[in-house]
């Protein structure tokens, strides 16, 4: 096996890892598939004897790819529905998953979570993500973001406040979470608004995208009425693992109309976040789900 040959098996062997660092920087699966394409792209063309360390090394490049693509995302900022827009969910069975993709998934991060992780500056949410999800030193990711390795950790600082006041605690207990989506199914089904009101935490938050402008809704009541006008899709609702939590894949006819992403606090539905858009469905995997 030649210099080359031997980089590109190390390669594989790390793209899992890769992909996953790239969807938490992106919230995009195939933009983060790209991303590990463009990151080998550049290493190919490296010399495999002048790369001691591969994993590390893979690791800042592909934050530097994504990097420059979340900058390239500047002129979205001006398009009021970008403050609605719902990152592409990945969907496992309640049941244990499949070991291939256990490393995208592992140490899940909610929907929640990579919304505010939207809200960040693309340096900040670089620091932020190599730092504090995947252990980079603050001397690697200095030379990235162009600042010393000082102004690196000030960077993940800020973002992880801002992280922790826009991204509610999430209820750990995936029982309890089925526990609230059944509660909230039963009242979506029976058409009653007062028991959604009851299963709504009060500052809930609906962010819905479909394709056309995404749309963003507050309050329990106001949450609660927009989901009474889909109450008749509540019959082809299912449960499985979105992005860690328990969430819901609507299924009429075996045909994907919605994903919703979940978050329950303190026992009620802080956060809703609905993928509806028909092209981006048709690209996720959606394996078996539970009723």
């Amino acid at each position: 096996m030649n210099g080359t040959e031997l980089l590109a098996e190390r390669f594989q062997e790390h793209r899992g890892h890769l992909r996953a660092v790239a969807y938490r920087m992106l919230g995009s699966l195939g933009e983060a598939e790209e991303a590990v394409e463009e990151t080998w792209l550049e290493l190919s063309r490296s010399d495999p004897g002048e790369i001691p360390d591969p994993g590390g090394r893979l690791v800042i490049s592909v934050g530097r790819v994504c990097l420059d693509r979340l900058r390239a995302r500047a002129a979205r900022r001006a398009d009021p529905s970008a403050d609605a827009h719902v990152p592409d969910p990945v969907i496992t069975p309640l049941s244990p998953a499949d070991p291939e993709q256990e490393v995208l998934y592992a140490d899940a991060v909610g929907l929640a979570l990579l919304v505010a992780l939207e809200e960040l500056d693309p340096a900040e949410r670089l620091a932020f993500v190599l730092h504090d999800m995947f252990a980079v030193p603050f001397d690697d990711i200095a030379p990235i973001v162009e600042r010393p390795p000082a102004a690196a950790r000030q960077l993940a600082g800020r973002a992880r406040r801002r992280v922790r006041e826009a991204a509610p605690a999430a209820e750990p207990d995936l029982d309890r979470q089925r526990e609230v989506l059944g509660a909230f199914l039963a009242a979506a089904r029976a058409g009653d608004v007062e028991a959604l009101v009851a299963v709504l935490h009060p500052d809930v938050v609906l962010r819905a995208d479909s394709g056309a402008p995404a749309s963003k809704v507050h309050g329990a009541r106001a949450v609660a009425e927009q989901a009474l006008q889909f109450r008749q899709f509540a019959d082809c609702a299912r449960l499985a693992l979105v992005n860690g939590e328990v969430g819901i894949v609507n299924l009429p006819e075996g045909r994907p109309l919605a994903v919703a992403g979940v978050t329950v606090t303190e026992g009620r539905i802080a956060a809703l976040h609905v993928l509806a858009d028909p092209a981006r469905l048709a690209r996720l995997d959606l394996p078996g789900t539970a009723h």
